[in-house]
């Protein structure tokens, strides 16, 4: 992983936007989901940039593959696992930086096919994502370190550097020609900041961005694409971040967020979020319009760490009570109304979901970003009516127990006399 910029404007026709468009807002609405870096980088668990931090040898990281044999591989128990956290959507590296690919490639004998595995993993992701009813993602790396000529750069190898653009595209066209619909294509690195400084506004032109999204969305009319091909595309990727504001376009965003320090498989990296930061950034994105996208390294035998998974369970437990604040919620609230003493408001129809980082010591909570009347509060997690009036610009809630109901994040559910509308500080 690593950011990639996004610099032109793709056009599409009406009847392909407005398709997008429904497809983009049931992705926006579905708020939370899980992303999977998995290869052979897993075996040496040192993360999924080892062969390059560590200029591995190319035939000696190529043997890798003859031990790439996942016993344990189950992508529906990851689907279940998924599902249970509230996930709704999952995206899968079906090739890396490394150009392994967990898919059948006529363009490369270096794939899950080939190898040890025998086993075409993509295809056996995808049927379980469906079985699962879960929006099916593939990833794709744009560079391939497999490929010598990817070094050595355009300038210095011409035909070598076509090869790299040739088998960008050949593989991606196969993805989207053989395992049925996809509905998401996750692009990384086309714009790679490591070589030669990056490619700044030429990164589409390097690599005919433009040529492939259009027949990639020939063969997958509702696909949606993200922005690291070197183009917008239909959302934006902040990585490693909860943005504090998102810019008021047309795009969709999704922070796509790791649970320790590493993307894939690192058996001495202990250094997990906890599970309260975990549903504070998840809060925080829905709070802002935006996706949340939470990665997960399963091991060399395709097991998803332990911490990983009690983490997943407990959001899950959260969301089963409080899930009606983050899907599906919409930012019609400026992105600095958060209540800054005690949390953040998203909004539905004519419901706002106010979220408690802090809890109210003295039974009351007050309010000022809202200028409607406020109906009815209750507290999501009992159930419980609370009591609420206004006092010109503040609303007023009263009769908060005196301890917290939810081992988390609490959240109060407001219903009001029309949809959301922003209120402004005086002063």
């Amino acid at each position: 992983m690593r950011r990639c910029s996004s610099v032109r404007t793709a056009h599409h026709c009406p009847r392909e936007t407005a398709m997008r468009q429904e497809r983009l807002k049931n992705f926006n609405d579905a708020r939370f989901g899980m992303f999977i870096h998995w290869g052979l980088y897993a075996i040496p668990g040192r993360g999924e940039w080892v062969r390059y931090q560590e200029d591995i040898p190319p035939a000696e990281y190529a043997k890798l593959a003859d031990q790439f044999n996942p016993r344990h591989y189950d992508p529906r128990a990851w689907a279940r696992i998924a599902r249970e956290a509230g996930m709704r959507y999952m995206v899968l590296t079906a090739k890396h930086h490394d150009g392994f690919c967990l898919f059948d490639s006529q363009h490369t004998e270096f794939t899950s096919v080939r190898t040890a595995a025998r086993r075409d993993l993509v295809a056996e992701y995808l049927d379980a994502c469906r079985a699962e009813g879960l929006m099916a993602g593939l990833y794709f790396s744009v560079k391939d370190w497999s490929i010598p000529a990817y070094f050595r750069g355009p300038e210095a190898d011409p035909s070598g550097w076509q090869e790299c653009v040739d088998r960008f595209h050949r593989q991606t066209l196969e993805l989207m020609s053989n395992y049925g619909p996809i509905d998401i294509l996750f692009y990384d690195c086309a714009d790679d900041a490591d070589f030669r400084g990056g490619w700044g506004e030429r990164t589409a032109e390097v690599w005919d961005s433009e040529t492939l999204n259009a027949k990639v969305r020939q063969l997958q009319p509702g696909i949606l694409i993200n922005d690291r091909s070197g183009l917008p595309e239909d959302y934006a990727t902040p990585e490693q971040t909860v943005p504090m504001e998102v810019p008021d376009d047309t795009r969709m965003y999704e922070s796509c967020v790791t649970m320790n320090d590493n993307w894939g498989y690192a058996i001495g990296d202990g250094n997990w979020k906890s599970t309260d930061l975990l549903i504070r950034q998840l809060i925080a994105c829905a709070a802002r319009g935006s996706n949340y996208l939470l990665n997960v390294g399963p091991d060399p035998d395709g097991v998803i760490p332990a911490p990983s998974v009690d983490r997943l369970r407990e959001m899950g437990g959260w969301l089963r009570t409080h899930g009606e604040a983050v899907y599906g919620t919409e930012r019609l609230l400026p992105n600095y109304f958060d209540v800054h003493s005690t949390g953040r408001i998203t909004t539905k129809g004519k419901q706002a979901f106010l979220t408690l980082d802090q809890w109210s010591t003295t039974g009351e909570l007050v309010i000022t970003q809202l200028a409607n009347e406020v109906l009815a509060a209750r507290l999501l997690p009992t159930g419980e009516q609370l009591s609420v009036h206004r006092e010109g610009r503040r609303v007023v809630i009263t009769g908060l127990p005196a301890h917290s109901p939810a081992r988390y994040v609490n959240v109060v559910e407001l219903d009001l006399d029309g949809p959301a509308r922003p209120q402004y500080h005086s002063h």
